[in-house]
């Protein structure tokens, strides 16, 4: 498992980060995201958006659980599935959202913030991204994105 390790003085540098890890995303890739409430994962889901073009407004779907946006690379439609299980209760409620068919779906990206609140019904994961604010200036975050893919040359 390959990590990079990554500091953002910035929303902005946040948001330009995840633009360009958006590079190394491919149809079927499922991204984890953690860490404290307000660290930074929907900027980061900003920049990938940016990267791929959506012209909606990222939000983080707290409420909701789930947005679609669509978004293109290179003239080709992509769909990017945005979670949030933040406010999920319980793992039972994944199936009312959809969240199989939307984890294992090989034509869309999926980005999943709280990710950890999946438990074990999510057992594919591409990329996992930890993001940690500095206890001294809030502005800072050290942004953590591992490898998880099984393809990798090891």
């Amino acid at each position: 498992m390959k990590k990079d390790v990554y500091i953002t003085k910035s929303e902005k540098e946040t948001i330009s980060l995840g633009a360009e890890f958006a590079e190394r995303l491919t149809l079927g890739d499922v991204v984890s995201f953690t860490g404290d409430l307000g660290a930074g994962k929907t900027e980061f889901i900003k920049g990938i958006c940016l990267n791929f073009k959506v012209q909606e407004i990222v939000s983080s779907p707290t409420f909701t659980i789930m947005n679609l946006y669509n978004g293109e690379r290179k003239n080709d439609d992509i769909s990017i599935y945005h979670l949030d299980l933040y406010r999920l209760n319980s793992t039972n409620e994944l199936a009312e959202i959809g969240f199989d068919e939307c984890v294992y779906d090989e034509k869309s990206i999926k980005l999943i913030e709280w990710a950890e609140k999946a438990g074990t019904k999510l057992d594919k994961v591409d990329y996992k991204i930890v993001i940690h604010l500095n206890d001294e200036d809030e502005d800072y975050r050290t942004i953590e994105i591992f490898n998880l893919k099984e393809n990798e040359n090891n």
